[in-house]
């Protein structure tokens, strides 16, 4: 069974910019810039019809290509920390592409998402970090903005259940009108 989820691809140049982060962090293990992406929707382990049905109703969003930004770090999981994440500016394209994803997720039987969407890409996974230890990594990094860059597609990924996640794999490719 597939594990699959819909994503943001993070262009390398802003990749590069990222793992200029990395360190810094006891406990941290730093996602690879290769695998740095911005889901939509994580969909799950599904069997295979269903991972063919998510295929082909991904290809009905029709939304257009925009431009995004990563604007500043943070942290989940509060006094447990457990990621350290840049976030994206909620602008409306990436919202509205969003919850087009979660409607037709919920269309073919998925649950609702459990928590509120908050766009980002997750920089590390931490274990026995401190929140006071993250809090000083944050503030030593911040203010962090990158360069605003085009979005002109999703993807559908795949990815081998493991620690850390990744590595993920491109089934699907689906671009936004111009």
């Amino acid at each position: 069974m597939p594990r699959l989820f819909t994503a943001l691809e993070i262009p390398s140049e802003i990749g590069q910019c990222l793992a200029l982060l990395r360190g810094g962090l006891p406990g941290a293990r730093w996602i690879t810039p290769e695998n740095y992406h911005l889901t939509l929707r994580f969909i799950g382990d599904i069997d295979d019809a269903l991972a063919r049905e998510i295929a082909y109703m991904l290809g009905q969003v029709k939304r257009s290509a925009f431009d995004l930004r990563i604007d500043g770090l943070d942290s989940f999981g509060g006094n447990k920390p457990r990621a350290v994440v840049a976030a994206a500016q909620p602008v409306r394209a990436l919202i509205d592409l969003q919850a087009d994803h979660e409607r037709l997720m919920q269309r073919v039987g998925l649950e609702p998402a459990e928590r509120k969407y908050k766009p980002h890409v997750t920089l590390a996974r931490l274990r026995d970090a401190s929140s006071r230890q993250v809090a000083d990594y944050l503030a030593s990094h911040q203010p962090f903005r990158s360069t605003p860059f085009p979005v002109s597609r999703f993807v559908l990924y795949s990815s081998r259940a493991s620690v850390g996640g990744g590595p993920y794999v491109v089934e699907a490719e689906y671009p936004l009108a111009a």
